[in-house]
C-alpha cells in the first residue's frame, strides 16, 4: 500500500489571489481533502509519497511554495505567510476543511504555520522527513546550497544532474543519495531495488530550485507556534539531509505528536522496506 511509483509530471493551474500568485495541482476525488507542501527543489507538477491519500480517495491539492515552478517568491514569503496564501487558495477552490496538512522536509515550516494559523480548517497535521525548532541546514550544506542552487547557478547545477542521470545513473544516485543519507554511500544505494532507483533518477531529473531553495535558506526556526492538532511526525534515524534530532524536536514541542521512525536509509522514508507499514498508519491517523 502506498508504494510511490513513476508517475508523469502532472499539470497544473495557476490562481491569480489577493496574496499574490499560487502554481497549484488539484487532483479531485473524494469529499476528503489532504493539502501537501513539498520540500526543496519540488513544485506541484512533481509528485512524490502522495500514493497513501489517492488510494484513501482524497482528493489532494499541492501548491508550489513561493520561488518554485510559477509561484513568484513574492507570494508569502515566509511560512506564516504562504499558509495564509494557501487558505485563500482552499477557499478560492470551495475547500471548506482538510482532514491533513502535509509537509515534507522544508515544506513542514510552512505546513506548521498552516496548522497554527488556520486550525478552523485543518483537522491533522502530518510531518514526513520534516525539519523542526533546530537550525537548519548545518553551516557547510548552507554554503554548498547557496553556492549549486542560487538562482543563477541552480539551472546549470540541475542540468548537470540530469546528464548525470541519463549517461551515469548509478554514478549520479551514489552521489544525490550519499548526500541523503548519514549511511555510508554503498549501503544507502544498495537499499534501493530498482524501482526505486527508477524514481528517483526520474525525480532528480527534473528538480529545481528557482528562486525558492534560497528563500528556504533564509527562514528561521518555528518558535511560538500553537499547534494543537493531532500530529503524526514520520523520520528517519538514516537521514543525512534533516537529522531524526528534528523529529524529536517536534513530538517534544507539539502536544498531541507521535513520532513514527521509518528504517528507509536516507531523507526518502517512501523507499524504506517498512513504508507500506507505515503508510498504513498514515491512512488510519487520516481516516481518524
Amino acid at each position: 500500500m502506498g508504494r510511490p511509483g513513476i508517475a508523469a509530471e502532472r499539470e497544473t493551474a495557476v490562481a491569480r489571489l489577493d496574496a499574490g500568485v499560487v502554481e497549484y495541482r488539484l487532483d479531485r476525488r473524494g469529499e476528503t481533502s489532504v493539502l501537501v507542501f513539498h520540500g526543496g527543489h519540488m513544485r506541484a507538477g512533481l509528485p512524490l509519497g502522495e500514493e497513501v491519500f489517492a488510494e484513501l480517495g482524497c482528493t489532494v491539492l499541492v501548491p508550489s511554495r513561493p520561488g518554485y515552478g510559477r509561484t513568484p517568491v513574492g507570494t508569502g514569503r515566509s511560512p506564516a505567510g504562504f499558509a495564509d496564501a494557501s487558505r485563500e487558495l482552499c477557499r478560492h477552490l470551495g475547500i471548506e476543511g482538510v482532514a491533513a496538512v502535509v509537509g515534507v522536509s522544508a515544506g513542514g515550516r510552512t505546513a506548521m504555520a498552516m496548522a497554527a494559523r488556520h486550525p478552523e480548517l485543518v483537522r491533522r497535521l502530518i510531518l514526513q522527513s520534516s525539519v523542526g525548532f533546530l537550525p537548519w541546514p548545518d553551516p557547510r550544506t548552507r554554503l554548498m546550497a547557496s553556492v549549486a542552487f542560487n538562482p543563477v547557478t541552480e539551472r546549470a547545477t540541475w542540468a548537470a544532474v540530469a546528464a548525470m542521470m541519463r549517461h551515469v545513473p548509478a554514478l549520479g544516485l551514489r552521489t544525490l543519495v550519499g548526500d541523503l543519507s548519514s549511511e555510508p554511500v554503498n549501503v544507502a544505494f544498495a537499499s534501493l531495488g530498482t524501482e526505486h532507483r527508477d524514481l528517483l533518477r526520474w525525480l532528480f531529473s527534473r528538480m529545481r530550485s528557482g528562486r525558492g531553495f534560497r528563500n528556504d535558506l533564509r527562514q528561521v526556526g518555528t518558535d511560538g507556534l500553537e499547534i494543537s492538532q493531532p500530529t503524526l511526525v514520520v523520520a528517519s534515524r538514516k537521514d543525512g539531509s534533516v537529522p531524526f534530532a528534528h523529529a524529536e524536536s517536534l513530538v517534544a514541542r507539539i502536544p498531541n505528536a507521535v513520532l513514527v521512525a521509518s528504517e528507509a536509509a536516507s531523507h526518502f522514508i517512501w523507499l524504506g522496506s517498512d513504508y507500506p507499514a507505515i503508510a498504513e498508519q498514515i491512512s488510519r491517523f487520516v481516516a481518524s
